[in-house]
């Protein structure tokens, strides 16, 4: 029998002969039988044994009943959700029963026990045990297993940079040594594909970082935010003329921020707004540093982000259908946007549905929280 599924079940009675017929009936190769003849006894087992699936409670023992003992158990965090059967040679009586009840029990039962009913009822909480049991070590192997993964991802998207970076010198080299137009031509479109690539590693490095070093680290540093956007607006635009980009801008928009950082958020929600929104009208970001602690930054384009999309708008690796048959990357762009905005402090949201328009705004302390430790 596997050790792990084996069960522990804690019976406790001040008469020899009630705990030898209790452990009888329970008795098997797949169950630990832990014994006490008094509440005090009952609650040193408990401390000495983790994960006890079922315990038989006599209700009439001197000293500390089987009341008190349950409401104890169920004052402790480790014994708290041990399901209890009192045990008990009375009548039956409604306040009694009320009184058990409200201690913790599952359940009644009466002497002399019918042997059936006792073992049909502990089988049931045994196995519902081990169901438990083989789930904590499913969950245990695969999160391990996700851990791995991560782990190999990080570093496979580490080790891919040196020979992307190889390849675009060597692209970039042919495009403006070659006086070749079809040359040109080819080496250009190596670039476009090996900046994209090298896009799409990023993200998932920062993908690894967020769920394995616990978020995303930031370098923080006097930022401009307003230079920061314009500069990302211009490479948007060299790419993607259409829609054209308007920029406004309101009050001091300089902070302690990541500059990098901050440059990532910007360029994915405008990339986002370029490629999701309707082309026949503009995209707008909006800078308002109007506020004295915060900055705000929205980026607006024509058109709507289902419903049913919006709720898992910011997973990683989000399903959907791209629009006009164009692809964004790997589904990390807006994730990455959070946990950016997280790792500042900030808070970003969607509005799309009350208006023709999706708006994103993020919102930014100027400054950094510092955590102090005790």
């Amino acid at each position: 029998m596997d050790t792990a599924l084996r069960v522990k079940c804690l019976l406790v009675d001040d008469l020899d002969e009630n705990l030898i017929a209790l452990a009888a009936l329970l008795r098997g190769d797949d169950v630990e039988l832990l014994q006490a003849r008094s509440g005090a006894a009952a609650l040193e087992l408990l401390l000495e044994h983790d994960d006890v699936a079922l315990a038989f409670l006599d209700v009439q023992m001197p000293e500390m009943d089987g009341f008190e003992l349950a409401e104890l158990m169920r004052g402790m965090e480790r014994t708290r959700h041990i399901p209890i059967i009192f045990v008990t040679a009375g009548s039956s009586d409604k306040r009694r029963l009320f009184k058990g009840y409200d201690t913790g029990a599952v359940d009644f039962l009466y002497k002399p026990l019918e042997p059936l009913v006792l073992r049909n009822k502990a089988e049931v909480f045994f196995q519902l045990h081990r169901q438990k049991q083989q789930l904590a070590r499913q969950l245990g192997e695969l999160t391990e297993t996700l851990r791995l993964n991560e782990m190999f991802t990080a570093v496979l998207g580490h080790d891919l940079r040196n020979p992307l970076s190889a390849i675009l010198t060597a692209a970039d080299l042919l495009q403006r040594r070659s006086e070749d137009e079809a040359v040109q031509r080819t080496a250009g479109r190596m670039l476009a594909s090996g900046k994209r690539m090298g896009r799409m590693i990023e993200d998932v490095l920062d993908l690894a970082r967020a769920r394995l070093a616990g978020g995303i680290p930031l370098r923080r540093g006097e930022t401009d935010f307003g230079a920061l956007v314009q500069r990302m607006v211009q490479e948007h635009q060299s790419a993607s003329p259409r829609p054209p980009i308007e920029v406004f801008q309101e009050g001091d928009v300089v902070g302690d921020w990541d500059a990098d950082r901050l440059a990532q958020v910007a360029s994915n929600l405008i990339g986002n707004a370029l490629q999701h929104g309707d082309t026949s009208a503009p995209v707008q970001l909006w800078l308002d540093g109007t506020n004295a602690d915060a900055v705000c930054f929205s980026v607006k384009n024509l058109g709507v982000i289902p419903q049913a999309v919006q709720a898992h708008l910011f997973d990683p690796f989000r399903g959907g259908v791209q629009r006009r048959g164009r692809t964004g990357g790997l589904g990390l762009g807006l994730y990455i946007v959070q946990q950016i905005i997280q790792a500042h402090h900030g808070q970003v949201e969607v509005e799309s549905g009350a208006s023709p328009y999706t708006v994103f705004r993020v919102s930014l302390p100027r400054r950094g929280t510092e955590v102090i430790k005790l």
